[in-house]
């Protein structure tokens, strides 16, 4: 393995860690809301979030494409205080990915607030504590286990893309050509001993992260049994 795959590496690990870490920002608060509200616009709003879910990389992509592109107000506005293009570059990566990597990170928060509150929070609530008092000093603490579960599968998902980072960041060596980039390139050229280390990698690292998320998952319920 040469040093353009170790940079296709690096830039994927690089990317998801940056996305895990934005979306641990926007989902703790999203996820809150969509759990305590009684907007009528919760269910929209799931639905909007879980929409990744369903979506083809490539229908999602193309709209991301729309949406980040010069011809948008956004991508006028990123190169008018950059002077860089939002697509084919890593910021693109990073917005694309957070994207489409939202559901993996707020629905096991949801979930997790919602287990945590219904245990806990009448309780708190009947000794006098406040809503923000009641999540911030027990339901955040008690759901540590959901939000690493949610860094996690976060991390992993946005590890492996491929549909959308291809649309949004093409193939660029050293700025956009993360792995699985990379694991095509050489299925395309038919050079399959190196598709066969890169997609290795991914394999093992998906089994490792998977593995911690389960064990993590079995040693809770026994404890709680």
């Amino acid at each position: 393995m040469d040093g353009i795959e170790f940079q296709a590496l690096w830039l994927s690990f690089k990317l998801a860690v940056v996305s895990t870490a934005i979306l641990l920002l926007l989902c703790i608060p999203l996820a809150r809301w969509l759990t305590f509200s009684q907007s009528r616009f919760v269910p929209f709003v799931r639905t909007l979030t879980a929409m990744p879910l369903v979506l083809p990389p490539t229908v999602l992509g193309f709209y991301l494409l729309q949406l980040l592109g010069q011809g948008s107000w956004i991508g006028q506005f990123f190169l008018h205080i950059t002077g860089e293009t939002l697509i084919f570059s890593f910021t693109g990566l990073v917005v694309a990915s957070v994207v489409y990597s939202l559901p993996f990170v707020v629905q096991p928060m949801t979930q997790a607030f919602e287990k945590t509150a219904e245990v806990h929070s009448q309780e708190a609530r009947l000794l006098g504590a406040k809503d923000k008092l009641i999540f911030r000093r027990i339901i955040l603490p008690l759901s540590k286990s959901g939000l690493i579960n949610a860094a996690v599968l976060g991390f992993a998902h946005t590890l492996g893309e491929f549909g959308v980072v291809l649309m949004i960041g093409g193939n660029i060596p050293g700025e956009t050509r993360v792995v699985s980039i990379a694991i095509f390139d050489h299925v395309e050229s038919l050079n399959y001993l190196s598709a066969h280390v890169l997609s290795g990698i991914l394999l093992g690292l998906s089994f490792i992260i998977l593995w911690f998320v389960y064990q993590r998952n079995s040693k809770a319920l026994r404890y709680v049994v």
